[in-house]
């Protein structure tokens, strides 16, 4: 890519205290480049401020061009903060996976909402799934020099005909070939599988975790982990998709059949290496495994063993912070997807010991989506405003801050936190986590 399409890195935010500060930085400006080198990227721009002297072209607000001189110890952070991970633009994918749920959606929302990332850099800094079928050996070649390593790939089948059907792309038929060149470099990935019925599952989804299993050998695995989700579809999906829904019978089939890999695994390996997503028991309606099966979460991104992490920390945290009594009545609706409802009644039932504390559990389905079972990180504001109309709310609404899109108030259907407060006439309170849950519910606003 050339230096020409790398634009100045945007600053949104100089953190209190840091280099950058003492300097005189203000959101606004942008890096320009770097002791010579335009940053193409965080990754980048990581890498040349690890040096102990720094030379920084910037711009200004207004436009107007300085040079920077920084003396600092090895690898001190400047503490900026940047509009875009990504300086030279997204690498968007190229294949046209029917489950690929970018387009699952409904025309005419914000833009950002169809941007298909496919972005190896975006894999290594943030821990999103690429498919590997977009790199020039230019990219490739970069993943090797910089140890951008793991990376997390979406799979789907390790057979190349079923792998270019799934993915609508004839390049995807080499993934093991790439598999190969991660171990030859010692370099590693954790793997996906989403399972669509009567495509990639039974004896193919077996011989995919098998193949993903001879590269978990060594001492660095190629392949760290592996994930079995099942496929998500909406109303919104083409009709000619050949995809069909996971039913109740497929998802204990599922279960049954990796927990016997599950076993071989752990014999091998003393690891369970290939992970069941928490969606395969709920849908199933069977308990999740407990705790221990999780060893470090290495696939808590795609949901393996997130309700029982939060189960755990909500316990921990409620152990020290949840008083006997409140001095002033409060009462809230908690709103989560009914995928959670059975587990997480006995943390209602926790919350409503304290004196004075009402906490109501509200488990929506999504009529937007058009799904039975639903995720609390799909449910809309239209959703909400369904299924809570015309209720006691209490004094305020608990909103899991993982229905709005990142550092934004707008749910997945465009709707605003302020127009569903409006509407519903009752406050809402965004909670990041079992921390700031169990923070408001003591303290409230």
């Amino acid at each position: 890519m050339s230096e020409i399409s790398v634009r100045p890195a945007l600053i949104t935010n100089v953190l209190p205290d840091s280099i950058a500060a003492e300097i005189g930085f203000e959101p606004g400006d942008a890096i320009v480049a770097i002791n010579g080198t335009r940053p193409r990227d965080l990754i980048d721009y990581q890498f040349l401020c690890a040096d102990e002297v720094l030379e920084l072209e910037v711009l200004d607000a207004a436009g107007k061009s300085h040079s920077v001189e920084i003396e600092k110890d090895y690898d001190d952070d400047l503490g900026l903060e940047f509009e875009t991970a990504l300086f030279d633009g997204l690498i968007q994918c190229n294949n046209r996976c029917p489950f690929c749920f970018i387009d699952q959606q409904p025309p005419g929302k914000r833009q950002t909402l169809y941007l298909k990332d496919d972005d190896y850099r975006l894999s290594f800094l943030y821990g999103s799934y690429l498919t590997l079928t977009n790199l020039t050996q230019k990219e490739w070649d970069r993943i090797e020099q910089m140890r951008l390593s793991p990376l997390y790939v979406s799979i789907h089948a390790t057979e190349s005909d079923i792998r270019r059907r799934l993915l609508k792309n004839q390049r995807a038929g080499q993934i093991l070939e790439q598999l190969n060149w991660f171990q030859e470099r010692r370099l590693q990935i954790h793997a996906q599988v989403v399972v669509c019925p009567g495509i990639n599952d039974g004896t193919h989804l077996e011989r995919t975790l098998l193949d993903l299993a001879q590269f978990h050998t060594g001492e660095v695995p190629a392949v760290a982990s592996a994930a079995v989700v099942p496929v998500g579809l909406t109303r919104f999906r083409p009709t000619e998709d050949e995809l069909t829904p996971v039913s109740r019978e497929k998802a204990e089939e599922v279960i049954h059949q990796v927990q016997q890999l599950q076993e071989k695994f752990r014999q091998q390996w003393g690891s369970t290496f290939a992970w069941l997503a928490d969606e395969w028991f709920l849908i199933a309606r069977q308990d999740l495994p407990p705790e221990s099966h999780y060893e470090d979460y290495p696939q808590i991104g795609n949901g393996v063993g997130s309700i029982r992490q939060f189960l755990k920390q909500f316990q921990n945290i409620a152990s020290e912070e949840l008083p006997p009594r409140l001095d002033t009545h409060r009462s809230f609706t908690w709103v989560v997807g009914n995928a959670v409802e059975q587990a997480f009644q006995p943390l209602v039932q926790q919350l409503n010991t304290v004196e004075g504390l009402e906490v109501r559990l509200a488990a929506l389905r999504s009529d937007y989506w058009g799904q039975e079972i639903t995720v609390t990180g799909l449910l809309t504001g239209q959703d909400l405003l369904k299924g809570l109309q015309g209720k006691d709310l209490g004094e305020a609404i608990l909103l899991p801050s993982l229905m709005l899109k990142q550092n934004d108030t707008r749910f997945l259907d465009d709707m605003t936190v302020e127009e569903l407060a409006r509407q519903l006439e009752t406050p809402i309170l965004p909670v990041n986590g079992t921390e700031e849950l169990i923070k408001a519910c003591i303290k409230g606003n």
